[in-house]
């Protein structure tokens, strides 16, 4: 998965689309036209006319990679291993007793506790996204519900107040229904 850890492309992946950018700047170099460039390195014409133009001004070091895009993580290995394991221990273990969600709030009161860096709710949902986590919404169920109870109305009380199945078979949509005569 593309996005699944880190976000954007892995260090492998950008240097192999490097080396494709510096084939084109090489055949720039031979005096190849941007679209046999295209052609040849099976990329498209827009490309190559972008990485031409970026050649054309600042020769084969503008086709470089810079690195991973974005903004780095505030975070080091270690915090994040350490995030991770706080959010496995569940909010009650942190002081939040009242329902056992993480919302974004709570994560961004944790890492400020935990490491003393501040990150936006907003930052702290990339941040999550990165980790491979996804917001989830728990089922609200009642303190005081008993299932045992729910059960035994369910099969007692519910069938004499369902209405009966409508045994005329599938209707008919026409103006000259057999059932209108």
């Amino acid at each position: 998965m593309r996005y699944a850890h880190g976000g954007g492309l892995t260090a492998a992946q950008r240097h192999q689309r490097e080396l494709v950018r510096l084939k084109a700047a090489d055949l720039f170099a031979r005096q190849i036209p941007p679209t046999v460039v295209a052609h040849r390195l099976r990329v498209s014409r827009m490309s190559t006319n972008r990485w031409y133009r970026a050649w054309k001004s600042g020769g084969t070091a503008a086709l470089a990679s810079r690195g991973p895009g974005g903004t780095p993580c505030r975070l080091t290995g270690d915090q994040i291993d350490r995030l991770q394991a706080a959010l496995l221990q569940g909010p009650a273990a942190h002081g939040w007793d009242e329902d056992q969600r993480w919302t974004l709030a709570r994560i961004t009161d944790l890492i400020h506790t935990l490491f003393g860096v501040d990150y936006t709710p907003r930052g702290v949902s990339y941040l999550m996204h990165r980790l491979g986590r996804s917001p989830q919404i728990p089922a609200h169920r009642a303190v005081e519900r008993d299932e045992e109870v729910i059960a035994q109305w369910k099969a007692r009380t519910w069938p004499r107040i369902k209405p009966p199945p409508d045994r005329r078979g599938p209707g008919c949509a026409s103006r000259t229904s057999p059932d209108s005569t």
